[in-house]
C-alpha cells in the first residue's frame, strides 16, 4: 500500500512529497531532498492504517 505525505526539509525548509510504502511496517531510511540534496532520515511508524511520519536531520 502506497502513500503520499508531504514533509518539510529539516535543512532546507522547503516542501517535498515523499511516497511512502506501508506494507513494509516500520522504517527508517535516508533520501536525499530534492530541492537541497541533504540527506534527510524518514522514521516511518506502522500499526494497522494509522501511520507516522517523522522528518529529520542525521545529525541529529
Amino acid at each position: 500500500m502506497l502513500e503520499s505525505q508531504l514533509y518539510q526539509c529539516p535543512y532546507c525548509g522547503e516542501s517535498a512529497e515523499a511516497l511512502l510504502d506501508l506494507s513494509g511496517g516500520d522504517q527508517q531510511y535516508v533520501e536525499d531532498c530534492p530541492v537541497c540534496c541533504r540527506p534527510a532520515v524518514f522514521d516511518l511508524s506502522v500499526d494497522g492504517e494509522d501511520w507516522q511520519l517523522q522528518v529529520r536531520r542525521e545529525d541529529e
